[in-house]
């Protein structure tokens, strides 16, 4: 497939490890989680695939080329909504990169809601997802959560399975340790291409435990040690999702905030003045500015929004602006 890359000033000088795996995707990720109406099972509207195709407008407009999806999002109907985008636009499929992920069970009966990475599960989402999609071949498939049950030898035969008949190009997991990456890698015919972690301004246990390396403070960070680095070694792509902090530091309620999130809220805007750009952009481009080369993965709907996420790519951080967001944001500084 022809996928078109991102040229604006950021990108240019970024290669992204999803480079590497034969996808030349824009550093912002367009996520649809926001779209669908809501978790219920009421049906889509006029009004809602309107809203969808507008999304999709503005980020092709502004160079966003990857769009990221789950089967669990609005039950499903954020795909059916994104998939009547492309029968109504088909001529954008073969510019952009479509990925979406599986493995979240809702509940069944007396059976609670449970992760699932069996094959026949892994195999069977995938089909919804193309179905629900309108695709005969997704890019990329992600398994959603950690499923305690794992079974290696499973996951691979599925994988190997859907790559043989042509339903998914590759596979990545999110919310994986690199624990579980290796585990998991042992048993593939191919690397992951991508792991999608909670990564921003107001959870910073991805930095933290680095930090902490070798400190009495440290135990008290959960975030696995060497997940950072397992990837970058390996060339997954980290992708961040909820890299706004739910608009936390770009305008969002701070009525209850801590005095390091108003600080920091007041840094970003400083920054956002003398850089004349967007409060959003700043907050992305701490992410950015990250060695790893990481994927925000925005989830708003609203394309002056997505808009203003969009002005990330222009800025640059110097080291010691970085460390200014990152010191202030922990609230302390450094050990």
């Amino acid at each position: 497939m022809n996928y078109s890359a991102n040229t604006d000033r950021h990108s240019s000088k970024t290669i992204l490890p999803l480079t590497k795996h034969g996808f030349a995707a824009s550093q912002l990720v367009l996520g649809f989680m926001a779209h669908g109406g809501g978790w219920n099972d009421n049906p889509v509207t006029l009004s809602e695939l309107k809203r969808a195709h507008d999304a999709v407008e503005t980020a092709l407009s502004v160079g966003i080329n990857m769009f990221d999806h789950a089967d669990i999002y609005s039950k499903g109907k954020a795909e059916l909504l994104f998939g009547q985008v492309l029968k109504e636009r088909p001529e954008i499929r073969d510019k952009i990169i479509i990925q979406s992920k599986c493995g979240i069970r809702a509940a069944e009966g007396p059976i609670p809601s449970r992760f699932d990475f069996s094959k026949d599960h892994i195999i069977a989402s995938a089909d919804g997802i193309l179905n629900r999609l309108g695709l005969e071949k997704l890019d990329i498939l992600l398994l959603h959560r950690p499923d305690p049950l794992i079974e290696p030898e499973e996951v691979a035969e599925a994988f190997r399975q859907l790559k043989a008949t042509g339903k998914v190009d590759r596979f990545g997991v999110s919310n994986m340790s690199a624990g579980q990456m290796k585990l998991l890698e042992a048993y593939l015919d191919e690397p992951l291409v991508a792991n999608q972690l909670e990564l921003n301004l107001l959870k910073l246990d991805w930095l933290e435990a680095g930090i902490y390396m070798n400190h009495s403070e440290g135990k008290d960070y959960s975030f696995p040690d060497g997940t950072i680095e397992h990837c970058r070694l390996l060339n997954v792509q980290l992708q961040a999702y909820s890299p706004l902090a739910r608009g936390l530091f770009s305008g969002g309620d701070r009525s209850n905030a801590s005095a390091a999130v108003q600080e920091t809220a007041a840094l970003v805007a400083r920054m956002a003045e003398e850089k004349d750009t967007t409060k959003e952009a700043i907050v992305l481009s701490f992410l950015l500015r990250h060695p790893a080369h990481i994927q925000p993965v925005i989830g708003t709907a609203d394309p002056d929004r997505i808009r203003a996420c969009s002005e990330a790519m222009k800025v640059n951080l110097s080291h010691g602006e970085w460390y200014q967001l990152y010191v202030t944001s922990r609230g302390r500084g450094m050990p």
